[in-house]
């Protein structure tokens, strides 16, 4: 195989872009965050999101609504439910992960929505289910901020990228979060 065909075969590493506004604001509320997240490793419907999220299904399909116009979620293949009823699930794109810092624009409600997902979903896992964690402090300047980002993205960008080869094993979720303490 020549080198020109070689490259065509092998995926291509991908990059980051700014988010659109759409997906900004699509962004912005930490049930669709949730929801975003529940359907990243399977297809599920607007019933089975409301029973995980504990809330109803007309809440959910505004959520999922706003998350598919923004391209974010998608439809899947109808199914046939247990009771012989078609179902509409929906899976997430994946493209979060490659939009750069999509709430840094946002009001702070909208800026928090991750991170109140996060402690939602910890709260719901238990204290019992953190495997890992590291607390720090560090004096650092803008361009020190932004060399940890890149090498920390670096790494995570390296197994969300190959995500796909270990499928058959744990899911574990985390979140980085750096931020200037109140003085």
């Amino acid at each position: 195989m020549g080198e020109s065909e070689q490259a065509e075969s092998s995926p291509r590493p991908r990059t980051r872009r700014p988010a659109t506004v759409r997906e900004a604001k699509a962004l912005g509320h930490p049930m669709r965050v949730r929801i975003l997240r529940l359907c990243l490793r399977r297809e599920l419907t607007n019933k089975e999101l409301a029973d995980r999220l504990d809330t109803t299904p007309g809440t959910v399909l505004y959520h999922v609504r706003r998350l598919v116009d923004a391209g974010l979620l998608t439809p899947a293949p109808v199914r046939t439910g247990v009771g012989g009823a078609l179902e509409k699930p929906y899976r997430a794109t994946g493209e979060t992960w490659w939009l750069e810092n999509p709430l840094g624009d946002a009001d702070p409600d909208e800026a928090a929505a991750p991170v109140e997902a996060f402690q939602q979903e910890l709260r719901e896992a238990g204290t019992e289910s953190v495997r890992t964690f590291s607390r720090f402090a560090l004096r650092l300047s803008e361009e020190d901020v932004a060399e940890l980002d890149r090498r920390i993205v670096a790494v995570l960008d390296e197994y969300v990228a190959t995500e796909e080869q270990r499928a058959d094993r744990p899911l574990y979720s985390g979140i980085f979060l750096l931020h200037r303490p109140a003085e």
